[in-house]
């Protein structure tokens, strides 16, 4: 009798719950609309760097053994758009106490993640490093990957931020504990280089 009445109570249970409104076609197609028109379209984000640069660096030459010691390097960023904004290309060439030195950044912009890669190159090497994926928030733009070093994983994240339309600092940390801690291993600052006429571009 027990298990009769629990049958009964199940089916019950499952004609109510069909008996529930079920949204039209149309209220789901307008939900996802509203959620798509929400997310926030990223594809100029780095707009505000096309142009030449004057950078300042700092590399500190051991990270993640508690070195202090930094090496300084001085060198100049070219910006330029491909693909309307929806791409650019970084062309950085640097001299220091390690020589000259050359790397390429390709930056793209994913419009169905509403994401960007970053993807670097060094004339040493001549290959794409993996890429670093991330996005811009409020003008922080911060991008994440994880790479071997020194024979261990670990994670690196890369942040953008602009100071002024005319100055900008960007860094790199590494962290060998899942990201609980982060060291800065690499700090650029740079000064937009005004044109010929004198304005900056």
């Amino acid at each position: 009798m027990t298990l009769r009445r629990l049958a009964i109570y199940l089916m019950l249970c499952m004609l109510a719950y069909l008996a529930l409104p079920l949204p039209s076609l149309a209220q789901v197609s307008e939900n996802a609309a509203a959620r798509q028109s929400t997310v926030r379209d990223g594809q100029h984000d780095f707009d505000w760097q096309i142009g030449t640069w004057k950078v300042h660096m700092r590399r500190l030459q051991q990270p993640l053994t508690g070195s202090t010691k930094w090496t300084e390097l001085d060198g100049t960023v070219i910006v330029r758009k491909v693909w309307d904004g929806r791409a650019n290309l970084a062309e950085i060439v640097t001299d220091g106490p390690s020589g000259h030195l050359e790397f390429l950044s390709l930056r793209l912009y994913n419009p169905q993640a509403h994401q960007w890669s970053l993807n670097f190159a060094s004339s040493n090497s001549g290959t794409l490093s993996v890429p670093m994926i991330g996005e811009f928030k409020n003008s922080r733009g911060e991008f994440y990957d994880q790479e071997t070093f020194n024979g261990k994983t670990v994670l690196v994240r890369f942040v953008f931020s602009a100071d002024s339309p005319n100055s900008t600092r960007d860094e790199q940390a590494f962290s060998d504990d899942g990201g609980k801690t982060w060291e800065v291993n690499w700090i650029n600052t740079s000064t937009r280089v005004p044109d010929e006429s004198g304005k900056t571009h």
